[in-house]
């Protein structure tokens, strides 16, 4: 996916995806809504001719012909980014038939994220990838977004394994100890190149954190102790991607890579002050949204010094929209970290996980810890008159936005 041309991805999917916000209220109809069930007739929106529309108008039009045909469940299903096992109910998924389509008709998930266990060999890997994309088209004529974490070196669900055939990128303190950003880019271009032969379209990465706390856990996956040092690299990478024609996802946002702790397991917290946050872990961040990277992943860490109290960043106000959204500009999709971490879950109740984050100005949660009960919370609190629908659908346009004009028709 090349990068010419005089319209910017980002201003393209920024005028789709950014001050569009009235609720088509007669697609919603009066009932409450409610989780469906299996056997229900699950409408699917009209499937048009493929390929991405061409200019900006063009963009922002099919967003909003395609919002227009989607239910509110629909919209609220493409908020989440799942695992295949939180999808199917399957104890482990290394195949998508049957049991794979008949979820995606119940629940038209935004994307499923894919670990190692799922993950056996590359024709595997492509026939299960292809499958679940065939099948999310079938459920409502869009793509799915379909991610993996694939940094290189601690990180890495492909690269080094038997059966994939490429070898593992390493780790990425080593790429930025090279201070060469067009070592950078090279790394990021091998990995969405084989990440996009095997089907994938989103890689979670680069890792944006400065690792000033370098024996914590990034460390090894951060480019670098300063933001000078990891910025160049993250932009090259941002650029790496893009070409290699894989979505990518800057994280985790404000920058865990100074925090002690794992949030994995539990809270993890930062004393900085804003203006600290400005002068180091915000770079990065801001190098990566100036070479227009699609997604920024929300991190847990909790800033009592900006924000006040312990919540975490991916379900603070102050932090994805005061921050992100309204000082760095950013207009692209703002995922959670996984919602099943220690420090997420630690933070509020399984079924209002995906309310909060909404709330906080998130567009995706990924991987709630009980996923229907996610989407539930999310019904109810639109039925209830907590979550202004016209919310959902300023979140489902971002998604649409980013689909349709990176990914395609």
């Amino acid at each position: 996916m090349g990068r010419g041309g005089g319209l910017t991805r980002r201003s393209a999917l920024a005028a789709a995806g950014a001050g569009l916000s009235l609720a088509l209220a007669g697609c919603l109809g009066d009932a409450s809504p409610r989780v469906p069930e299996a056997g229900d007739d699950v409408p699917a929106v009209e499937d048009p001719p493929r390929g991405a529309p061409a200019a900006e108008g063009d963009l922002e039009a099919e967003v909003e012909r395609r919002l227009a045909g989607m239910t509110l469940e629909q919209r609220v299903a493409q908020l989440f980014v799942v695992s295949p096992e939180a999808l199917t109910g399957v104890g482990r998924v290394v195949a998508a038939g049957q049991t794979t389509r008949d979820a995606l008709l119940r629940f038209p998930v935004g994307g499923v994220v894919y670990f190692g266990a799922n993950l056996v060999d590359a024709e595997q890997t492509r026939e299960m990838l292809a499958n679940t994309a065939t099948y999310a088209r079938e459920a409502n004529g869009l793509p799915i977004l379909l991610c993996v974490d694939e940094e290189g070196g601690t990180v890495s669900r492909v690269g080094g394994r038997e059966g994939f055939g490429v070898e593992n990128v390493g780790d990425m303190r080593d790429v930025g100890a090279t201070g060469d950003a067009t070592r950078a880019y090279d790394v990021a271009l091998h990995v969405g190149t084989y990440l996009a032969d095997l089907g994938f379209n989103v890689d979670f990465a680069p890792d944006a954190d400065v690792a000033s706390n370098p024996s914590g856990t990034m460390g090894r996956r951060s480019f670098g102790a300063t933001a000078e040092e990891v910025a160049p690299m993250v932009a090259a990478q941002v650029r790496g991607f893009a070409d290699a024609g894989v979505l990518c996802a800057a994280k985790h946002f404000p920058g865990i890579g100074g925090a002690l702790g794992d949030s994995h397991d539990a809270r993890i917290y930062s004393d900085k002050t804003l203006e600290e946050l400005r002068l180091e872990e915000l770079v990065p961040f801001e190098a990566a949204i100036a070479e227009d990277v699609p997604i920024v992943m929300v991190g847990h860490l909790s800033l009592p010094s900006v924000t006040g109290g312990d919540t975490p960043a991916s379900l603070s106000h102050e932090v994805v929209t005061g921050i992100l959204r309204e000082e760095l500009g950013f207009g692209g999709v703002v995922i959670t970290d996984s919602m099943e971490m220690g420090a997420a879950t630690s933070s509020v109740p399984e079924g209002r996980v995906a309310v909060e984050a909404l709330l906080a100005g998130v567009d995706v949660v990924l991987m709630p810890p009980s996923f229907e009960a996610a989407y539930q919370g999310v019904l109810d609190a639109v039925s209830s008159g907590e979550l202004d629908a016209a919310r959902v659908d300023a979140s489902v346009r971002r998604v649409l936005a980013v689909k349709l004009g990176r990914l395609g028709a």
